[in-house]
């Protein structure tokens, strides 16, 4: 894909309709699947950092940490991640379980990664970005496709599809997945007992785009295990969802689009005990949790004369969630059942030939704290067919999770037993942000590209930890926070030969998070960060004779502080290498050799510095794929 191709390639996670890239009036970056191959990225947190306006710190062999703009913590929770239109964060938390988003990465057609937020039209929990991972039609994935391999961490892998024609203008594929991971170490030298497997499969049927009338149906199942650390054990996760989609055409300016899926995920995980001082005041214990999610959504999208183009639509959200609780982690009511209406509307208004604005708001009601509201204005000037300069004000919401409002000491605990680790509030409220971006993206010349996004934002009611006596636990969860970030960020691609294309990035975030006056917090406002305050990453692609690719990315990552501990304590600031070399004998077959994390035996990303700390490993992994 030339670079010209790229600035047109289209985007929908911006307006909520398809428009190109270069014309995209947020701090978006996209990730096509051609890219994604070239990484040699084997999960989608692999494939994610590929995003410059992302941090993705791997915390063991199965557990991500991914956020924008900082606020990467253990339960990170101000991040939006859709696949195919399906939420996939979990209301425990408002965090993702990136460990069960297996989806294949050979059927992905890109993925939108915004940095900054998308409530206005994603709704609570968009505060600091959008993730949105988007599937090929079954259109354009037809006939046989295979891949298998097998390295030293990616032990062994293997993904089947194929895809068929049930009727004219009907198309349909089925897949399947499997893979095995190895552990990964201790900083003690100890395995890590952290290996991890999992199978998956699914399908989707897609009509073709030769009427006014699109429909999609997909579905999903999966079921995997992983061991836990530092104490061995073993987690099993499984699940399955399935989505319809109907959209329709009523004109070039006009068409409408009504999605509903349904969501079933099972988690069971083994809980520490908890020890103060030697002392074991309350045993370990599995903590499970099942969840069921059924969606409604709405969309509408009309012009107005030659100025005014409308989109506005309705959703409602049903989830049904049960709990078998473990001694130190419960939610009470165990079985909940919770909803969500929401609606919004936004206007893109054309105040001249070459400048726009758009206003827009959501509008949402939730079981916890009643209606919120997340307006926004964006201003977008095309200066030139090729330059933009955009500008918004924008207003998000992170609404509680069960863990800030459910979670609580089980019952017929002895007095003083401390129970639970966290313990919620019913008084929890919504977290804030008021969010000021000004942003620039250009193709300067035929072999050049880039954007360049600024940001400030004002954080308002940031989760905070009040410890209690005599034991410190439980630690209760407040609003006592607030907080203020800012921060640069740019990315360039530059096509230095017709065969050689080179791109950079960089990302500066500075924080300050502060207990409001008069208020407490454990951990002095530090416990809700754990962010480097520099990332920067370079990769080169090169297509080079007899059908060879040569692929490197070198990243960068400043040091992070881990607050969750008795003292701070920080990972140091890492360079890594991802590298890639493939041969295609034939237009249709592909053999490649993968290494990651080249510079160093082992290193740590995430977790507090202690003797059984994760390390992850230096590896390397072949492939061979080929379509038929």
């Amino acid at each position: 894909m030339s670079l010209e191709e790229l600035m047109n390639q289209e985007v929908t996670s911006v307006s909520k309709e398809p428009e190109p890239f270069g014309r995209a009036p947020a701090a978006i970056q996209i990730i096509t699947n051609d890219q994604i191959r070239r990484s040699g990225a084997s999960s989608l947190p692999e494939a994610l950092r590929l995003a410059d306006n992302l941090e993705v710190a791997q915390d063991n062999a199965h557990d991500w940490n991914i956020s924008a703009r900082g606020f990467n913590a253990n339960l990170s929770n101000k991040l939006l991640v859709l696949i195919d239109g399906r939420t996939v964060y979990s209301p425990l938390f408002s965090g993702v379980f990136w460990d069960v988003q297996n989806v294949m990465l050979e059927d992905l057609d890109r993925i939108e990664v915004i940095s900054g937020p998308g409530g206005t039209l994603w709704g609570a929990n968009a505060v600091n970005g959008v993730i949105n991972v988007i599937s090929k039609s079954a259109q354009d994935t037809q006939g046989w496709y295979a891949e298998a391999g097998a390295g030293t961490e990616l032990e062994d892998f293997t993904a089947v599809r194929y895809g068929g024609k049930l009727a004219p203008d009907v198309y349909f594929r089925v897949y399947g997945t499997y893979f095995d991971r190895n552990n990964e170490v201790f900083t003690n030298g100890a395995t890590a007992t952290d290996d991890w497997s999992e199978g998956r499969g699914g399908f989707r049927l897609d009509t073709a785009g030769t009427s006014d009338d699109k429909f999609t149906l997909q579905g999903d199942y999966y079921n995997g295990a992983s061991g836990t650390v530092p104490t061995p054990g073993t987690n099993v996760e499984s699940g399955e969802n399935v989505i319809g989609r109907w959209s329709h055409t009523f004109s070039p300016d006009s068409d409408m689009s009504l999605q509903l899926y349904y969501d079933r995920t099972n988690l069971s995980k083994p809980t520490s005990p908890s020890i103060f001082l030697g002392t074991t005041f309350e045993p370990g214990g599995n903590f499970s949790d099942s969840l069921d999610t059924y969606d409604a959504n709405f969309q509408h999208r009309f012009a107005v004369g030659d100025r005014n183009k409308i989109t506005w639509g309705a959703g409602y959200r049903f989830t049904h969630d049960q709990n078998n609780n473990a001694p130190t982690l419960a939610f009470y009511p165990a079985p909940l059942e919770q909803n969500l209406w929401s609606c919004f509307v936004q206007d893109e208004i054309k105040l001249l030939d070459d400048l726009f604005l758009t206003l827009g708001t959501k509008l949402e009601h939730n079981d916890y704290t009643g209606f919120e509201f997340q307006p926004s204005g964006r201003l977008q000037w095309n200066i030139t067919p090729k330059q933009m300069i955009w500008g918004a004000i924008s207003r998000a919401v992170r609404t509680p999770s069960r863990i800030d409002h459910d979670s609580a000491q089980p019952t017929g605990l002895p007095s003083p037993l401390p129970g639970s680790i966290l313990s919620g509030t019913t008084a929890f409220t919504s977290e804030t942000l008021i969010a000021y971006e000004l942003g620039y993206r250009a193709q300067l010349a035929d072999r050049i590209s880039g954007s360049i996004s600024t940001y400030y934002n004002d954080y308002d009611d940031i989760r905070s930890t009040t410890a209690t006596a005599p034991f410190n636990l439980p630690i209760y969860l407040h609003n006592n926070l607030e907080a203020e970030t800012y921060g640069v960020e740019v990315s360039a691609d530059y096509q230095m030969l017709d065969w050689w294309r080179l791109h950079a990035g960089y990302d500066f975030l500075k924080e300050h998070v502060h207990v409001k006056p008069g208020q407490v917090d454990f951990t002095h406002g530090l416990n809700e960060t754990a962010d480097p305050q520099n990332q920067f990453s370079f990769r080169s692609s090169m297509d080079l004779p007899q059908n060879i690719e040569l692929d490197a990315g070198l990243r960068w990552v400043d040091r992070l502080t881990i607050n969750n501990g008795p003292n701070p304590g920080g990972v140091p600031d890492y360079f890594e290498l991802e590298a890639r070399l493939a041969w295609h004998p034939t237009k249709d077959l592909e053999i490649s050799i993968v290494g990651q994390n080249l510079l160093h035996d082992q290193h740590a990303e995430y977790g507090f510095p202690s003797p059984t700390q994760v390390q992850i490993e230096r590896s390397v992994y072949g492939k061979i794929s080929w379509h038929f």
